[in-house]
């Protein structure tokens, strides 16, 4: 899928809130700039969550309070860390996914055992700044979900 501005991003994120629920992962990858961030306002809005979202980098991760709540966590500066997964073991992020939707940024390889089902999403930016998006549904009813999209 093509979207052609960063507004289109937003949309798309808002979108996907519809099929999103309590306990659900969100893994999201792509370079910087990509519009990872961006996605992930238009998911916090169609959430209908309490103030605004920006980059966790530097907090690593952030809880944003709502109807269902969604935690937003940045892996980026784990990667180089020398064991990632004890790093993403020791957020725990686990605690509260039950309760909310938890999306994670630069997580590939790091966080998937946080849950058995997942959506994964690829966002990669064009020269021309439309991004492409890819979405890769891993397990429960997540292809299902798409489809109503």
């Amino acid at each position: 899928m093509k979207l052609e501005t960063v507004e289109d991003t937003k949309e798309f994120g808002k979108r996907l809130a519809g099929v999103l629920r309590a306990g659900d992962l969100v893994l999201l990858t792509g370079p910087l700039g990509a519009g990872k961030t961006a996605l992930v306002q238009g998911i916090g809005a169609g959430l209908g969550v309490q103030g605004p979202i920006t980059s966790p980098t530097f907090v690593i991760a952030r809880v944003h309070r709502g109807p269902l709540p969604l935690v937003h966590a940045d892996a980026y500066r784990l990667g180089d860390r020398p064991d990632p997964r004890a790093e993403i073991d020791d957020l725990d992020l686990d605690a509260s996914s039950d309760d909310a939707v938890t999306v994670i940024e630069w997580g590939a390889g790091m966080v998937e055992q946080l849950n058995d089902e997942y959506l994964q999403i690829r966002i990669d930016r064009l020269d021309d700044d439309t991004r492409v998006v890819d979405l890769r549904p891993h397990g429960g009813d997540w292809a299902h979900r798409l489809e109503s999209m």
